[in-house]
């Protein structure tokens, strides 16, 4: 490959509508694509919420035949995509809807990408290894943090093996994703923290990935700024529509970050340890966040200090290792400020388990684009340094 091709960087994304009320469009974009039977899918405390029921409504004032399927659990596992392909397939359903956070719309990927592929979702762990498309996809998110309205990943809990899988394909890219800031209303205080959280992650890792690009680049520092300035206010005020629409338009710049630019080691470490204990995504991102961009650091100087400097860290005169400090101690002092005090200790992680935890994080995808070669024994280093 020459030179100038290994500089190439693609970029996909969904067709976006952004803003309040964005999600009461959802029937007439159906009528639109000529959607005969959608399936929705949903978690039940999304259904509780009201959400559900306002898209369900939607299609009966519009005259689309549709099924719910809201069997999702937090950290959607392997036998709910079989469970909800089936649903999808015995009734006859030509699409998905998916209404919730990042569990509901990564089973919805799960149970598109099983219906028209075949096989057991196991099966496409990886990059690229679905090779048909996926029925229409139209996705609407209820927390701002995932980013999986907008992103190429699908993360499923493989149960036998307690660890989480990552599928990653452009081809699981939805068609529309309705952005609703709306929404996220009903989050819980603990909730609006770890997705939030989580989209800093997917922010920062965006930025210092292998693959990251001009493009991304400028996504992902538009969600760190939006973030450092919006996201310590939330819980003080979080009846404040402005505060919640500039999260969740972060959450969707993170989200096309690291959709194109992939991610690093705090995802590797995240997916095997929620994989483990079945744990918050958001969580288990907070927890181990600090801890890896010390490790990656020295590997990134440059772009680390450009998202000290992005978050307002005051940095002048600052030495290299100082700044890493800085950084270490922002991100540990913005999680316990959002409420997120735990250790991997309360957790109910134990030294003993660390092991088999690295070396499934060793084995994520994710791990191949961060910025530091990390080795077995640093990602066992690095859970014993979050204990």
């Amino acid at each position: 490959m020459s030179g100038k091709a290994q500089h190439l960087r693609k970029f996909v994304a969904p067709e976006i509508i952004f803003g309040n009320g964005s999600r009461l469009l959802c029937g007439e974009y159906c009528s639109k694509l000529s959607l005969q039977k959608p399936m929705i899918v949903s978690d039940p405390g999304v259904v509780d919420s009201g959400w559900t029921r306002q898209i369900e409504a939607d299609f009966i004032q519009s005259g689309i035949d549709y099924i719910t399927y809201s069997d999702v659990t937090p950290n959607p596992k392997d036998r709910e995509v079989t469970a909800g392909t089936e649903r999808f397939i015995e009734a006859g359903c030509d699409s998905i809807i998916a209404v919730g956070g990042g569990s509901p719309m990564d089973c919805a990927k799960g149970i598109g990408i099983v219906a028209t592929n075949g096989g057991n979702i196991l099966d496409y762990e990886g990059v690229d290894k679905i090779t048909d498309p996926l029925p229409p996809m139209l996705f609407i998110p209820t927390t701002a943090g995932t980013s999986a309205d907008v992103s190429q990943f699908s993360i499923i809990n493989n149960i036998d093996e307690k660890v989480k899988i990552a599928i990653i394909s452009k081809v699981i890219i939805p068609d529309i994703a309705l952005i609703d800031p709306e929404t996220t209303r009903t989050m819980s205080p603990y909730l609006t923290a770890c997705t939030g959280m989580d989209a800093l992650v997917h922010a920062v890792e965006a930025f210092v990935s292998t693959a990251s690009s001009r493009i991304t680049d400028v996504h992902a520092l538009e969600a760190i700024r939006l973030l450092g300035m919006h996201l310590p206010r939330v819980l003080d005020d979080p009846d404040n529509m402005e505060i919640r629409e500039s999260i969740m338009l972060a959450s969707m710049e993170a989200g096309l970050a690291f959709s194109n630019a992939i991610l690093g080691a705090v995802h590797a470490m995240a997916h095997s340890l929620g994989g483990f204990l079945d744990l918050p995504h958001g969580e288990c991102n907070s927890l181990l966040l600090e801890h890896v961009t010390a490790f990656n650091f020295p590997a990134a100087p440059e772009r680390f200090i450009k998202i000290a400097d992005t978050l307002g860290i005051d940095i002048r005169n600052q030495t290299e290792p100082e700044i890493n400090n800085r950084l270490f101690h922002y991100f540990h002092r913005l999680r316990n400020d959002l409420g997120i005090t735990k250790t991997l200790a309360d957790t109910n992680v134990r030294k003993q388990d660390i092991p088999d935890l690295a070396k499934k994080a060793f084995h994520d995808a994710c791990l191949l684009t961060n910025p530091r070669k990390a080795t077995q024994r640093d990602i066992e280093t690095l859970f014993e340094e979050a204990l």
